[in-house]
């Protein structure tokens, strides 16, 4: 989603960018300013989530990927993660010396942990955790040797920004998320009874901490809790374990467009139990939408909520079903919750997060030219 609103960015400021990303089909189409360029991926390549994956043979497209590269004379190269098409254009950037800009968007270290966890969950705990954060420390490892590559790094919330910088030695800077308030807009409510809606918008996987969900209604419910339902939005193979788990639910299943943003604005408490997003921008969709929401006291959307203003960050289960049971029953505090979370809202535009980003393009076109500048000097003494 960031990606495409970077590059919608771009085009109605008629900023020229060359989009080069994997696509069901190859080929070339240009929006105004922007030009797309598309690889297929081969029939080896493996699904790593809902409709992303990874192809150990799409450096197949270098040479293709090389020549428009080369017509279109970039002064800087950005990459968006660890992943095929980011690797492609890291080496192109190498080989070619353009200034490299990287954004880190997914925790993937993380991602790797808790699945690992459940994969090997018939192994003794000890075991079990030994494994898993044997691969998160590795995995990060890598990736830290990875971003040494661009110039600059742009990270989703203070404690990468900081991690990083310590890993890399590079400059590097928050690049948080925008969120269109128009869009998402408590307006856009259909329901009007007294059910309070309990919601959760992502993937139902193990990273996502999903089943905390189907524990905190068995507390609710535990608590003499009724009149509530919990409206859940998202596909994945936790599913069925939630479907068997919780009594008073709803899935609606992947929603987007305009049924996305009608089932926000649904949603009277919001909760996200996941200890692994890099930002979680879910949070804020929700406090545009009216929702208060509930975050993890781990990763990235607790930088997004103003505990006790516009939301409640919580450490465990038995404050995710405190600060819950609270929303559920004082009806003042979620409309003055919902009310400072949309004003929230309103202040974080996609334009200033952009801007930002063309300042790290700037930084690094910066960098490069000086480093170019001592290397004449070099090569001058050296030559005298």
């Amino acid at each position: 989603m960031t990606c495409r609103r970077l590059v919608d960015h771009a085009r109605d400021n008629g900023w020229e960018l060359l989009c080069i990303h994997a696509a069901p089909e190859s080929g070339e189409t240009s929006d105004g300013s922007v030009t797309h360029f598309s690889f297929k991926r081969s029939l080896l390549s493996f699904s790593l989530d809902h409709g992303l994956s990874y192809d150990p043979l799409f450096m197949r497209h270098y040479r293709r990927a090389q020549a428009r590269l080369l017509e279109f004379k970039p002064d800087v190269i950005h990459i968006t993660g660890l992943n095929d098409v980011s690797i492609l254009g890291a080496v192109l950037a190498w080989q070619h010396k353009i200034p490299m800009v990287g954004s880190w968007h997914t925790n993937i270290h993380e991602f790797a942990a808790t699945r690992l966890r459940k994969m090997f969950s018939f192994l003794p705990a000890g075991i079990r955790e030994g494994i898993a954060n044997l691969a998160e420390r590795k995995i990060m490892d890598g990736s830290g040797f990875y971003y040494k590559m661009p110039k600059v790094i742009l990270a989703p919330n203070q404690e990468l920004v900081d991690d990083l910088a310590r890993r890399t030695g590079r400059i590097s800077r928050l690049m948080a998320r925008g969120i269109d308030s128009e869009f998402f807009d408590p307006a856009k409510r259909t329901v009007s009874d007294d059910v309070v809606r309990i919601g959760f918008v992502g993937r139902l996987r193990a990273e996502k901490n999903v089943r905390l969900l189907a524990d905190i209604e068995r507390r609710l419910i535990e608590n003499g809790l009724t009149g509530f339902e919990f409206l859940i939005v998202g596909e994945g193979n936790e599913r069925s374990y939630l479907e068997s788990s919780m009594r008073h639910v709803r899935f609606t299943g992947y929603l987007e467009g305009e049924p996305l943003a009608e089932a926000y604005a649904n949603m009277d408490v919001f909760v996200f139990p996941s200890e692994t997003d890099a930002f979680g921008n879910v949070a804020q969709e929700a406090m545009a939408s009216g929702a208060p929401p509930i975050v993890s006291d781990k990763g990235g959307p607790k930088y997004a909520v103003d505990h006790g203003r516009t939301g409640f960050v919580a450490s465990n289960l038995d404050e995710f079903a405190e600060y819950a049971t609270r929303l559920i029953q004082d009806g003042e505090l979620r409309t003055a919750m919902a009310r400072a979370g949309r004003e929230f809202a309103l202040t974080r535009t996609w334009e200033s997060i952009f801007d930002g980003v063309y300042h790290a393009y700037e930084t690094a076109l910066e960098l490069a030219r000086a480093q170019d500048g001592r290397s004449a000097a070099k090569n001058a003494v050296s030559a005298g």
